[in-house]
């Protein structure tokens, strides 16, 4: 289904919401990382695709793009990455255990409020376009048949 052109608006807004986390405090590299990850977590090969394209052209190394996976073994990412990846895990997956005080405080340890209240946008935000695009069966901009 092409959802787009049937929830415009829907579409719009939900773009508002990305204009305003690129236009935040976070840093490129982990805001890539954490939409990254989230989209790794839901299965959402449209946007793994995307936001894996998006973080190369920004310099990313393929290193650690493909360490995002298992960035807890990896040596490749800084605290505030660590604290931001955590964070986007128990946001996506809110399972029993959720984002727990100990998660919490570790994401604010390493960010200022402005920056923590960005990336919680971040990930719920992913994880709207994520359910959309899971659902709808979207193909990665780089698939060529």
């Amino acid at each position: 289904m092409n959802l787009g052109p049937l929830v415009g608006d829907v579409y719009r807004h939900a773009g508002a919401l990305d204009s305003f986390v690129e236009e935040s405090a976070l840093p490129k590299p982990l805001l890539y990382l954490v939409l990254l990850r989230a989209s790794q977590i839901n299965g959402c090969v449209y946007c793994v695709d995307a936001h894996s394209a998006d973080a190369r052209q920004a310099g990313e190394s393929d290193a650690r793009l493909h360490s995002v996976a298992v960035w807890r073994e990896s040596p490749f990412f800084t605290e505030q990455e660590r604290a931001a990846l955590a964070y986007t895990e128990a946001a996506t997956r809110l399972s029993t255990d959720d984002v727990t005080d100990e998660i919490w405080d570790q994401a604010a340890a390493h960010f200022a409020e402005k920056e923590l209240a960005a990336l919680i946008v971040a990930v719920a935000t992913i994880n709207f376009w994520n359910r959309l695009a899971v659902s709808t069966r979207m193909t990665p901009p780089s698939y060529k048949p």
